[in-house]
């Protein structure tokens, strides 16, 4: 697997990086396309939810854990 790609984008009116795993990205961009909403606004929503968590986890980790859920039988 490669290692991760920094992309820079806009979340909430505000510019931040996120270091993926190109398999992570492409899962992302897949998952945006298919639910019709921009890739930055999908980010943000999951951003949204993670802030809102008990103990939130980094930003990369809470999407790597949304792609993972959102692949997972029974979901």
């Amino acid at each position: 697997m490669a290692g991760p790609v920094k992309r820079s984008m806009m979340i909430a009116g505000h510019a931040t990086s996120i270091s993926l795993e190109p398999v992570f990205w492409d899962a992302l961009r897949e998952a945006a396309e298919a639910e019709g909403v921009p890739l930055n606004a999908l980010v943000a929503r999951i951003d949204a939810a993670r802030v809102e968590a008990r103990d939130p986890s980094n930003l990369a980790s809470a999407i790597r854990v949304w792609l993972f859920e959102r692949r997972s039988p029974g979901r």
